[in-house]
This record gives C-alpha cells, structure tokens and sequence, in this order.
C-alpha cells in the first residue's frame, strides 16, 4: 500500500457510498471489560477450528510468585474490600507497565507480573459491571481519578453486556498469541500519520473487535481479520491489502474511518463501522482511558478473551 495521504477506495473513484461495516460479532463477544460478551455469535458447527490457546503465558501457579494473584482468585463481593482490591491491583499494575515498558513501546511478550495483574483488574471489572449497587458503593471510596477509569471501565462492559446473546457452550473459537504490544502501537499510530484518526480509536476498536488480534475466528455474519471487515467492504477499503495482515487491516479500519466522520465526528464514523449506540460508547469510553493515560493501553491490552455461553462463563486466552 503506498503511503501517500487520502482516503482510498478500490474501484471507481467517484463513487462516494460508504458500505457499513455490518455485524460485528467479535466486537460483542470480546469486548469491553473481558471481552468476553458474545452477540450473535456462531454456534459449534459452523466454528472454523477448535480452541487455540496462546502459547506465552505465565507460568505454572506453583512457580508464581506468591503476592500475585491467582488467575481464579475469588474476586470479594464487600464494597469495602472491592475497592481496596481494585486499588491495589491498579497500582500494581501502573508499576508493573511502568517496569515493562521503561520508556519505550516494548517489543517483547509482557512480563508474569503485567498479565496476572491485568487479569485481575478485569476479572474485578467484569464483577462489577454485573454488581452495579456493589460497584457504586465501592467506587466511591477511591481516589478521584481512580473512580474516574473504573466508571469508564464499568460503563464500557455495561454497554457490550447489553448487547450480550449467550452462545453454546460446545462452541470453538481460533486464537492466537498477539503481535507485540510495541509493533501494534507503531501500527496505530502510523495509520493517525496518515488518515487523522486518533491512535487511540483505533487501538480501542482493534480491542474491541478481537483483544488485539487474539481472536482469528471469523464472524457468523463472516467479518474477518484482527479488524473484522466484512470482505465487500475490505474490498472498497482495504486497499489491495491482506484483510489477515495487521498493520493492513489499521491501516483499513483508518481509511473506513475517515471515509464515515472520523475524526470530525468519532460518533458517526464508529457507527458506520459497527451500527450500535452501547458499541460507539463502548469504544469511545475505552479511547478516553487511553488518552488520559497511556498506561491502560497497556493494560487493555493484556486483557484477555472471554465469551459467555449458555453453561456459563469461559475464559480462552491468558494465564
């Protein structure tokens, strides 16, 4: 793809009609909190290939170090203690990311201690988007700006929840391991360079659609890549690149952007790429965290998948 700036469809140029991205699914069933709240999402027999599991993970629980939390650690339903958890797992974390990324976007695989701890810190989220009377009250004994990134965190997984269909508990999903935290962040932010849309939205919205490219499967609605393209629109948008490919598919979902709003009107353009208010809200709340403080983007980021069946909750990726 060359480099020069503009927005750029295949085909003919007059043509100014910009085709909605449609469905979704993996938005819906990865995003927000745990990504983990399926909309219309396939069913077992029409999975392309069993479960996955990445292969970088932390190691075996009887060699972790013994102040981190567990992957299943009981998460506590006292306000008090929730938010006392919620603090102390964020700090632990910002200072953890702090280690990690020492200045610089790190090109490596994120230490134990970054993946246990954001783990934790979504698992505490995801239990109190479903507690909100808990949540309340326990939101309101932190510090101000703390309060601030949990509401936002909250409200985000509220609205994806919203949007939830369970699916079957036999069904299989294709993930993966991520590209480097480091190499996505200069994706991202060349794509800004070039389109104008904030790296920020764009990193919110690859979280959303498929925990940074954890996620391979395709849609049931067949929405493909780390982005979720539907292929007529890839074809308009895409650029002649690799719907597969990830800084093609940024480089996309930046042109698609900026061909529906962005960044005149982030609302619009978020729509048109996934036509549904709890998802704009959701992927605007996310953005927000990002831009007050770097840091989330690295936590977000080590969040992991999670999908909602009718047997109940499961987790594909991570520790």
């Amino acid at each position: 793809m060359g480099e020069r700036p503009g927005i750029i469809r295949s085909g003919d140029r007059r043509r100014t009609r910009v085709r909605p991205l449609a469905a979704v699914v993996v938005a819906v069933l990865l995003a927000a909190a745990g990504c983990g709240d399926p909309g219309p999402a396939r069913t077992a027999d029409t999975a392309p290939s069993p479960v996955s599991t990445p292969t970088r993970s932390p190691a075996p629980t009887a060699t972790r170090s013994p102040d981190l939390p567990a992957p299943d650690a009981k998460i506590p339903g006292d306000a008090a203690k929730l938010a006392a958890a919620l603090e102390r797992t964020s700090r632990r974390l910002d200072e953890a990311i702090d280690a990690w990324t020492a200045g610089k976007a790190p090109k490596g695989p994120p230490p134990e201690e970054v993946e246990l701890l954001a783990l934790h810190q979504q698992r505490i989220y995801r239990y109190a988007a479903r507690h909100p009377k808990v949540a309340d009250r326990a939101f309101a004994r932190l510090p101000a700006e703390r309060a601030a990134q949990a509401r936002d965190n909250t409200a985000a997984i509220r609205e994806l929840l919203s949007l939830a269909h369970p699916i079957k508990g036999s069904a299989t999903f294709k993930v993966q391991d991520p590209l480097p935290a480091g190499t996505l962040l200069g994706h991202f932010k060349k794509a800004e360079r070039r389109f104008g849309v904030e790296w920020e939205v764009l990193a919110a919205v690859m979280f959303a659609e498929t925990k940074f490219g954890r996620v391979r499967s395709a849609s049931h609605a067949g929405a493909q890549g780390p982005m979720q393209f539907m292929p007529a629109t890839w074809r308009a948008y895409g650029m002649g690149g690799d719907i597969q490919n990830v800084r093609d598919a940024v480089m996309a979902a930046a042109n698609y952007l900026r061909a529906t709003g962005a960044p005149g009107d982030y609302r619009r353009a978020l729509h048109a790429y996934n036509p549904s208010r709890a998802y704009v809200n959701a992927i605007q709340l996310h953005a927000r965290q990002i831009k007050r403080d770097a840091r989330h983007f690295y936590a977000y980021y080590n969040w992991q998948v999670y999908v909602i069946t009718t047997t109940g909750e499961r987790r594909l990726t991570g520790p």
